[in-house]
């Protein structure tokens, strides 16, 4: 079954970039320079790392927050407030529990203002289709998630959007509940028995992404940046088995482990195109380094593994490790940070430095990390350098985190700060005085 051809453009986005103000007064850019069409007939997965802006971009769609710069267009016109042609399904249901499932599903349309008997109507209408018959007057706490699940989606499609918005709507499931919602909510979309134009999913599995999209849009990180635009012209329904789909999930694996990739091909059956971000967006302006929030015992875990293995493809390995992209990326970008390994096509080969620190014993190891440390980690090489500057080799966390703070949130500088004491602490190149706030060099690495 083939999917719907693409047509009527329904949103553009133009320039759109998105920032907060800190209370220092600095901004944090989340998202730069999106360009970006949605059409008719399509769905779109919008893949990235953690920390991206996909969830930041789909409420930006929906109208729930303004753009800093840029625009967004409707129809060809000016997006002003709440985009009246889109719904939102959320990855924590978000029912109301002293409603009924009947009731949930009328709130969209109530707020619309439909009149009581239209409004019966149609919610009952879509009941039926999501597969909720009988189970009407039942309360939330009366459904397993996979069900609460389904009020999501009727509740979202009553209003009959124009565009679909599905902010990682499997994710709280189990594995064989999502599997078959997925291919329940692809059965509906393909054979038209919903009212929606298009699809906008956020997800992080890329299998999932391949399984339901046209396009996958892949973002990139510090500041989310548009780094592929991918055309999938596989036909429904796909086969994970096939030659094609796997070439197609090595390919969106290696764009997302090369941060530096910059020309994306992708082959399918029949002829793709592939918009990378030299094509179609600017260069990005260079960031402070951002730190993989992972700690040494995951990235020994990950080079042990990789060490008598056969098999070192990232997809392969992240299904037998049951990762999804999430999961395995922050380990794998810390093990290439500190240059335990390389990627190449898609495959975790291990450096020398690599296989050095497999062999070595605890010591041995701490050795090799404090070196890789100092050598590729900024912030790691600032403390060290604070530290040594200082007569009593101490300085206060604040300091660290008003540098920090610069780059980043408040909440992400109080991590990228945590997870830099963490590999000091390891390394054994510096402690850390939690009551006091202070971290310090310990005497046995001065007197070295």
């Amino acid at each position: 079954m083939i999917a719907k051809t693409a047509t009527e453009c329904l949103i553009t986005l133009k320039g759109v970039s998105k920032a907060y103000q800190q209370p220092n007064g600095q901004k944090i850019s989340i998202l730069e320079q999106i360009n970006l069409e949605l059409r008719s007939g399509e769905i779109v997965a919008l893949l990235g790392p953690s920390g991206s802006g996909k969830s930041t971009l789909m409420r930006m769609i929906a109208g729930l927050i303004p753009p800093s710069e840029g625009q967004i267009f409707y129809h060809n016109r000016p997006l002003v407030g709440l985009n009246p042609g889109v719904a939102i399904v959320f990855q924590n249901f978000a029912l109301y529990p002293w409603l009924t499932v009947l009731e949930n599903v009328e709130l969209g349309l109530k707020a619309k203002g439909e009149m009581p008997e239209p409004r019966l109507q149609k919610a009952l209408k879509m009941i039926d289709i999501i597969g909720l018959d009988g189970f009407e007057n039942a309360y939330p706490k009366e459904l397993s998630g996979g069900m609460r699940q389904r009020v999501g989606f009727a509740r979202a499609l009553a209003v009959e959007p124009e565009l679909l918005c599905m902010d990682e709507p499997f994710s709280a499931l189990d594995v064989l509940t999502a599997e078959n919602l997925r291919f329940e909510l692809l059965d509906l979309w393909l054979e038209k028995k919903i009212p929606t134009k298009a699809v906008l999913i956020v997800t992080h599995g890329i299998e999932e992404a391949v399984i339901l999209a046209d396009r996958i849009v892949v973002l990139g990180r510090n500041p989310g940046r548009i780094r592929a635009d991918l055309t999938v012209n596989l036909p429904h329904y796909r086969d994970r088995k096939t030659v094609e789909f796997q070439t197609l999930v090595d390919q969106v694996y290696k764009i997302l482990t090369n941060p530096e990739l910059s020309c994306v091909t992708v082959t399918t059956p029949a002829e793709s195109t592939a918009t990378t971000a030299s094509e179609a967006q600017p260069a990005p302006t260079p960031k402070y380094q951002s730190l993989p929030q992972v700690r040494t015992g995951a990235i020994a875990g990950l080079l042990e593994l990789l060490e008598d293995r056969q098999e070192k493809d990232l997809y392969r390995l992240g299904q037998e490790l049951m990762l999804e992209v999430d999961d395995i990326l922050p380990i794998v970008e810390a093990a290439k940070l500190m240059e335990f390994l390389v990627i190449q096509e898609g495959d975790l080969l291990l450096t020398p430095v690599g296989l050095q620190f497999i062999a070595g014993g605890i010591d041995q190891r701490k050795q090799i990390v404090r070196t890789q440390i100092i050598s590729n980690i900024l912030l790691v090489q600032q403390i060290y350098r604070m530290l040594q500057a200082k007569r009593n080799h101490r300085i206060s966390e604040e300091l660290i985190l008003d540098i920090l703070e610069a780059h980043f949130s408040p909440k992400e500088a109080i991590r990228q700060l945590q997870t830099a004491i963490d590999l000091g602490r390891y390394a054994e190149l510096y402690s850390y005085d939690e009551p006091g706030g202070e971290i310090f060099l310990e005497s046995e690495v001065n007197n070295q």
